[in-house]
């Protein structure tokens, strides 16, 4: 089995994970998942199954939705046993018309064998992700 330390943990969420969907790179963004994997909006009971299905076609809507998209000021909370972390972090989306989206989310992230198998994200605002 291919268990990720703490540090390794930390960064496929932050710059693997965040850092590709910062820099609309859609093929960096879906190297994070799992083929099965869902994401599930659980503010919105939405879920999406598989990375090249849904979760896919999902991050291609969003990336050209806005100009700018943007997260930081990470907190996580990580558990390398169960290969899972919890991260509270701000996001700022950039629309085209110049206005300012700004939230306050908590992603929770399950792996297994490296690869985000499950995604549960709680937002408090709007959901873009559709």
């Amino acid at each position: 089995m291919n268990k990720l330390n703490e540090e390794e943990l930390y960064n496929i969420v932050t710059k693997a994970y965040f850092g590709n969907v910062d820099l609309k790179q859609l093929d960096g963004v879906l190297d994070c998942f799992a083929e099965d994997a869902t994401l599930t909006i659980q503010t919105d009971n939405l879920t999406h199954h598989g990375r090249d299905n849904d979760i896919k076609r999902m991050f291609s809507d969003f990336f050209p939705a806005f100009d700018i998209i943007w997260h930081g000021d990470f907190k996580p909370i990580i558990d390398v046993e169960k290969q899972s972390i919890a991260v509270r972090f701000n996001a700022l989306r950039l629309r085209h018309d110049g206005f300012e989206e700004r939230a306050q989310n908590i992603n929770l992230f399950f792996l297994d064998e490296g690869k985000f198998s499950e995604v549960y994200i709680y937002m408090s605002d709007e959901n873009p992700l559709r």
